[in-house]
C-alpha cells in the first residue's frame, strides 16, 4: 500500500483528508520514543494523515519524527503530510484559543495544521490539560466566542480547516447559528457497535465530514471489547478472509466516514491500510445493522464529593 493508494476525502473548506489516519493517543505513561518511531515506520508504509491533541502530550514526537521522515527522505516535505490537532477544555476560552494553538505549532515544529479541533463541547478553568477533570473546574462556555477565535486562527493561515470533536446535533446546530465558518469535521466514536446513524445522517445534511475515533471499540470498555469480541463482525471476517479490524474499517469506509486508528505495530499498521481491494456485501451491511449498541462512558470527572463518576461529554 502506498500513500497514493489511500483515497481522499474533500472537506468544506476545500482541502483533502486522507480517509485514513494514525492516531497518537498512547496509555499512560507516554513514551515519547515508541510514537517517534512508530510515526517513521507509518510514514514508511505509507500513512500521510496523523492524528495528535494537546491532551495526548504526543505533538512534540510527532512533529519530531515527520521532520525525521524529511531528512530521511521518506517525504518531500510537510506539505505531504495531514495534519490533525485538538485544543483542550482548559484553553477552550476566546483569548486563550490562539495562544493555545501557536504553543501546538510550536510542539509540532510547524508552521500550520491542516485541520484543528475543539476536543471537547465543555471548558474548564485553565491550566495544564488533564484527565479526570474535576466537577467544580467545568464553567459555562461560550461557543461563540471561541469558535470565533478559531475562525481567527484560519484567517490568519495557522490552519487550513477548523472543526470539532464530540459534538452532537444539538451543539451543533448551536454552532451554525453563528459559525462563519462552518466546522470542516466532526470526530466521534463510530464503530459497529455504537454507530451512530442520527449523527452522521445530521453531519451530512450539513456539509460537515465526519471522522471516527476508536473504530475498534479499543477505549474506555470495562468489560472486554464487543467490536472485536463481536460474533458478528468475525463471522464476516471469516467470510472475506480478513480480521475482524479490517472488516470494521472498511464498513466505516463504505459508510463515508474516516477513521484515525491507533496501534504502533507495523503489521497492524499495514493491515489497517489493506481496505480498499475488497468490499462487504449487502448481506454483511445488514447483519453489522442488527449489532446491539452499546454507548461509550470514556471521560470521568471527580465530583465535588470527592467521587469519580462517568460521563458522556458528548451529551452536554
Amino acid at each position: 500500500m502506498t500513500s497514493s493508494k489511500i483515497p481522499m476525502v474533500k472537506l468544506n473548506s476545500g482541502h483533502g483528508m486522507p480517509v485514513v489516519g494514525m492516531g497518537t493517543a498512547a496509555p499512560f505513561p507516554f513514551m515519547p520514543e515508541n510514537t517517534k518511531s512508530a510515526v517513521i515506520e507509518a510514514i514508511k508504509i505509507g500513512y500521510r494523515h496523523f492524528d495528535t491533541a494537546t491532551l495526548y502530550q504526543s505533538e512534540s514526537s510527532l512533529g519530531e519524527a515527520i521532520a525525521e521522515a524529511v531528512r530521511l527522505g521518506l517525504i518531500g516535505t510537510r506539505e505531504e503530510v495531514f495534519v490533525t490537532s485538538k485544543i483542550w477544555c482548559t484553553d477552550c476560552h476566546p483569548d486563550l484559543v490562539l495562544p493555545a494553538l501557536q504553543a501546538t505549532l510550536r510542539n509540532l515544529q510547524m508552521d500550520y495544521l491542516d485541520l484543528y479541533l475543539i476536543h471537547e463541547p465543555i471548558s474548564v478553568i485553565p491550566g495544564p490539560p488533564s484527565l479526570p477533570i474535576k466537577e467544580e473546574d467545568i464553567v459555562s462556555m461560550d461557543l461563540k466566542g471561541v469558535w470565533e477565535a478559531m475562525e481567527d486562527c484560519r484567517r490568519r493561515g495557522l490552519t487550513k480547516a477548523i472543526g470539532v470533536s464530540n459534538f452532537q446535533p444539538k451543539k451543533l446546530e448551536e454552532l451554525l447559528l453563528f459559525a462563519k465558518v462552518p466546522p470542516a469535521v466532526n470526530q466521534v466514536e463510530i464503530n459497529p457497535v455504537w454507530q451512530q446513524q442520527q449523527l452522521r445522517e445530521f453531519c451530512k445534511g450539513k456539509g460537515i465530514h465526519v471522522t471516527a475515533f476508536s473504530p475498534l471499540g479499543g477505549q474506555g470498555r470495562e468489560n472486554g471489547n464487543p467490536v472485536m469480541d463481536s460474533k458478528v463482525l468475525k463471522d464476516i471476517a471469516n467470510s472475506h478472509e480478513k480480521t475482524i479490524a479490517q472488516v470494521s474499517l472498511r464498513w466505516l469506509y463504505e459508510q463515508g466516514v474516516s477513521f484515525v486508528v491507533k496501534s504502533f505495530k507495523k503489521e497492524r499498521l499495514m493491515q489497517n491500510l489493506e481496505l480498499f481491494d475488497w468490499e462487504l456485501t449487502e448481506e454483511d451491511h445488514l447483519k453489522i445493522s442488527t449489532i446491539p449498541q452499546e454507548k461509550r462512558l470514556w471521560d470521568v470527572i471527580i465530583t465535588k464529593e470527592g467521587t469519580v463518576k462517568s460521563i458522556c461529554f458528548q451529551d452536554m
